[in-house]
């Protein structure tokens, strides 16, 4: 936006705030902090992080902001920053605190909407780091549709233990080869001491690294921001052209629900599934639809991930983690060797201004490398990520098979009523080798807010017995999850579900090649036991999490709170 332009703030919010002799009080708190009258009649762009202390995903955010504001100024706006909270999922996991996680992506997303509609703001730069941050700050910018650009904060850097890169999934599973007596009290400590040895979120392509992915393919994001670790400071380029990206949109009034369509999503789906990405995306790309009153469900998504060839070999399923990735050119290099093989949507608009396709026409995928191949050489010729229907799963389920060679298990089912109760029966070993264990009573109502597994799933990796059992829940697992693993099993337990009529014993099937999973009862019997099910009762019976199981609906639809951009009657960019 060029210094000599007049800003018309006819149309934008800040007009509320900044313009006219009635808005004088108003202005008297932003002189109070230091701007003068060109600032104030500047656009007003919210600069919002989650940083945090809480964990290494989070801590790097607040210098990167720094950098954004930076950019914002020198295209002429006037930065605010402001934070929200994160809830990270490493630290919350095995316990109490992850039925915190998912609640999280909701309060992300409307604390950064209340933040921006209170104080007017005509843009929104959003960094993210930690699992739900980077779906909830996307929620937010398509909710308010303001000229947004999102950037990660980057990833961790892998850590070293004996001659090898690790990652903390290592460090789950060493739990789980502890037990077992196959690790000693001072390698897990060693260990511990090193597998997280920077700033930045897991390195793997877990939850935070798939959505990283998806901010770059849904078109959020600016091309190659989201692959430079944490640490690394490249990354403070791409802070500051995303400061001045987003005073561009606003010139050209290019918003977030103009990038963000069903094409967009399609897009984001294909490279979860061609990077064999967490799971959660099933959950998160559905809510970013419904903010802009988009069906687009877990069944549409697994439809995607369905004809994706799986092509990038990284961690959990395979060898490689983020920083090998950004080695060899970043996302940019999977959505090319997408476009291609003809799967992406080569005309979908993004924050550039330009389409996915011209981003991308000028990159050369690099031959011979190890970490992506070209979809003519695909590690498999269906992605990374699989969905599964039934009679034990009316509304679907999701199974990561990235690096699974069987996509097939059957066995008698042996039940537990939360996660607690699987965990301390692995790590005694009272399991058998062929049951599909069952995880119930873990869904986004009953849980509350559906916990994921991987302090089960990795004991069970690292006592040896991941390809021995199958786990099936209506909660969520990490995107560290490896193994025969079943996820956001709808409807859930807590409304009656099958999941929630299974008892010890029943013969479950789940077939990842044809999308099956059933459980060998008759609809009579299904019916029988479904009227003798009482619902479990939980402890959350107050404060934020009763409210979130008062209002969230299922897996199946994106685990949202409300109605979504189909029951608008305004947008916030138009106020």
């Amino acid at each position: 936006m060029g210094a000599d332009k007049k800003i018309d703030k006819s149309k934008l919010p800040s007009r509320h705030t900044t313009v006219g002799p009635e808005r004088a009080p108003h202005r008297s708190y932003l002189h109070a902090m230091g701007l003068g009258d060109d600032e104030i009649a500047q656009p007003l762009i919210g600069v919002a992080t989650t940083w945090n202390e809480a964990a290494p995903c989070n801590i790097s955010l607040s210098r990167q902001a720094q950098v954004v504001k930076r950019g914002v100024e020198h295209a002429h706006g006037t930065p605010r920053e402001f934070t929200t909270i994160t809830v990270t999922d490493g630290i919350a996991m095995g316990h109490e605190g992850m039925k915190s996680s998912l609640v999280s992506r909701e309060v992300i997303a409307d604390s950064v909407e209340l933040t921006m509609r209170g104080h007017c703001y005509d843009g929104l730069v959003g960094l993210a780091g930690c699992d739900k941050s980077l779906p909830g700050m996307m929620m937010a910018m398509v909710r308010l549709n303001v000229p947004s650009v999102f950037l990660y904060g980057g990833s961790i850097l892998p850590g070293t233990f004996k001659g090898r890169d690790v990652t903390v999934q290592d460090l789950f599973e060493a739990v789980g080869q502890h037990a077992v007596g196959e690790m000693s009290d001072e390698d897990l400590h060693l260990l511990e001491c090193m597998a997280c040895p920077s700033a930045g979120s897991c390195g793997a392509q877990f939850t935070a690294n798939t959505m990283a992915c998806v901010s770059e393919a849904i078109g959020l994001a600016l091309p190659h921001s989201a692959g430079a670790p944490a640490p690394y400071e490249i990354r403070d380029t791409f802070a500051h052209k995303s400061g001045e990206a987003v005073m561009s949109l606003i010139e050209m009034n290019l918003r977030p629900r103009d990038i963000v369509t069903r094409k967009s999503l399609e897009n984001a789906a294909r490279v979860v599934a061609a990077t064999g990405g967490s799971t959660n995306a099933g959950l998160h790309l559905p809510a970013i639809a419904h903010e802009c009153g988009i069906d687009f469900d877990l069944h549409d998504v697994c439809d995607i991930f369905r004809d994706t060839p799986y092509i990038a070999d990284l961690k959990p399923g395979g060898k490689y983690v983020a920083k090998d990735l950004f080695e060899i050119g970043g996302v940019p290099i999977v959505i090319k060797a997408l476009i291609e093989g003809g799967y992406i949507h080569t005309d979908c608009i993004t924050t550039t201004g330009k389409t996915i396709g011209e981003n991308h026409e000028k990159i050369a995928f690099p031959e011979g490398n190890k970490v992506v191949y070209p979809v003519s050489n695909a590690i498999t010729p269906t992605g990374g990520v699989v969905g599964l229907r039934g009679n034990l799963a009316p509304e679907g389920a999701i199974v990561k098979v990235a690096g699974m060679e069987v996509q097939n298990f059957s066995g008698p089912a042996r039940v537990f009523e939360c996660e607690e109760d699987c965990f301390a029966a692995v790590q005694k070993g009272d399991y058998q080798d062929g049951e599909v264990l069952v995880i119930r009573n873990e869904g986004p109502k009953g849980g509350p807010g559906m916990r994921e597994m991987l302090s089960t799933t990795a004991a069970i990796y690292g006592q040896g017995r991941g390809d021995k059992v199958a786990l099936i829940t209506d909660g969520r697992f990490s995107g560290a999850t490896r193994g025969f693993c079943v996820g956001h099993v709808g409807p859930e337990a807590a409304v009656g579900g099958p999941i929630g009529l299974l008892q010890n014993g029943d013969l479950i099937s789940i077939d990842a090649v044809s999308g099956l999973m059933t459980v060998d009862l008759s609809d009579e019997e299904l019916e029988r036991r479904r009227g003798e099910w009482k619902p479990r009762t939980h402890n959350y019976n107050s404060g934020a999490i009763w409210r979130y199981a008062q209002t969230v609906g299922s897996a199946e639809k994106g685990a949202v709170c409300h109605p979504g951009g189909k029951g608008e009657t305004h947008v916030y960019a138009d106020i």
